[in-house]
């Protein structure tokens, strides 16, 4: 196996660090390194993966891994990548948020004794930072970090320059607050690592320069690049808002389907960041992708390493049954809670089960879907072979849909072309 800096740089994960001695550590000797995640909701999205799988990857190489839940930081909010300010949560609203990430990090990290040294730690600052009183917080902290350098760094420079938003003090402190984080878990843990995405960098070396001011001891920052689209912008960033991680917020399905979906310039990056495929198995799946994009092999690896890893291997295996059966004949083997499942979001409509007595003119449920505009659109996909009950094909446009016909749940799924579909549930 690769040491862990090669793998590190193999994966593109190594974008800036505060001295390159922390790459040889890293290596050397087992070191505790953290990362923050503000608790702005009560389930972290897509775009804490990368930070998630960075202290996954520290921990499997035998260094302990510390999440630091943001339980004071998320009622502030860290101003770099925002235009404006956010909104402040309540304490209820932080502490549910707490709560509801631990169980996405234990997919990730092992938390258990039997890991040994390197079993995870889950720290909230809200046990550090909620009871420091202020004077000593201006005293012991705020006196090594000068206004100069904090209106230097690009999260607070952005906002300086956006005189219609600009930056409260509240936020003006974040970094000062995340310093002081990186200060405490040095003195408790003996924490010498904080890893993030590069827009953290001027949080980060903040507090390696406050634990060498305070304590004249060294800390290292390491930083990785930030998870882009082809286009350039964020990982992800669509119409349909956040990819979550709790399968309450965001189905398993969905999840998948996200990551399948992966654009052909990029899933080899995102194979490097998000999975433990070995080098030789993505460059592999490197060539497969530029000589067979139509296969898509990388992006069903990636979907399935990290649904696996998100959502479970069994939870993983019944995903890829319903898309490998969505538009096939082999939907009528689905249960009712994997085709609901599959099909979330999708059109749907409710009829009562009396309209199968003599059976539903399949010319009449395709206009009633709205997969066509009327009888004779119907009457033109059926004898043009491009309507579907069941993804079987319907043969004539005198075809009926009857309680034979129903799947498990009470649903039958009409689909108009590829990708039109429509579910319609007789309850």
């Amino acid at each position: 196996m690769p040491r862990l800096s090669e793998d590190l740089a193999f994966r593109g994960l190594v974008h800036q660090c505060s001295d390159d001695a922390v790459l040889g550590a890293l290596d050397r000797e087992p070191l505790t390194g953290y990362i923050g995640f503000d608790p702005t909701a009560d389930s972290l999205h897509h775009g804490n993966l990368l930070q998630l799988c960075n202290l996954r990857r520290l921990q499997l190489a035998g260094h302990r891994p510390i999440a630091l839940a943001g339980g004071a930081t998320g009622f502030i909010g860290d101003p770099g990548g925002k235009s404006e300010e956010r909104n402040l949560l309540s304490i209820e609203q932080v502490a549910a948020n707490v709560a509801g990430i631990r169980p996405q990090l234990e997919r990730f990290l092992d938390f258990s004794p039997s890991s040994g040294a390197s079993q995870a730690i889950l720290a909230n600052n809200a046990d550090w930072l909620g009871t420091m009183p202020l004077i000593s917080f201006l005293r012991d902290v705020g006196k090594y970090v000068t206004v100069n350098q904090m209106v230097a760094k690009d999260s607070v420079r952005s906002r300086l320059d956006r005189l219609e938003h600009g930056i409260s003090y509240t936020e003006f402190s974040y970094m000062l607050l995340q310093a002081t984080d990186f200060l405490h878990l040095f003195d408790t843990y003996g924490c010498r690592l904080q890893l993030g995405g590069s827009d953290q960098w001027g949080n980060i070396v903040t507090g390696v320069d406050l634990i060498r001011k305070v304590r004249g001891a060294t800390a290292w920052a390491l930083t990785s690049p930030l998870v882009l689209r082809a286009d350039g912008t964020k990982f992800g960033k669509s119409e349909g808002g956040a990819i979550w991680l709790d399968p309450r917020r965001t189905s398993p399905f969905a999840f998948y389907q996200f990551l399948w979906r992966s654009e052909d310039a990029m899933v080899g990056t995102y194979l490097r960041y998000f999975t433990w495929l070995d080098h030789q198995e993505i460059l592999a799946l490197d060539e497969a992708t530029a000589a067979h994009p139509e296969r898509r092999e990388a992006h069903q690896a990636l979907a399935r390493e990290l649904t696996t890893l998100v959502h479970g291997e069994e939870e993983c295996r019944r995903v890829e049954r319903a898309a490998a059966a969505l538009y096939t004949e082999d939907v009528v083997s689905l249960d009712a809670a994997t085709l609901t499942m599959a099909l979330e979001g999708a059109p749907a409509s409710v009829l009562a089960p009396s309209e199968l007595d003599g059976g539903l003119e399949v010319v009449d449920a395709l206009m009633r879907s709205g997969l066509v505009a009327s009888k004779s659109q119907a009457r033109t996909a059926i004898e043009q072979g491009g309507a579907y009950v069941n993804n079987r094909r319907v043969a004539g446009i005198d075809a009926r849909i009857g309680a034979s016909d129903l799947l498990d749940g009470g649903y039958v799924l009409l689909r108009r072309g590829r990708r039109e579909l429509h579910l319609l549930s007789f309850r």
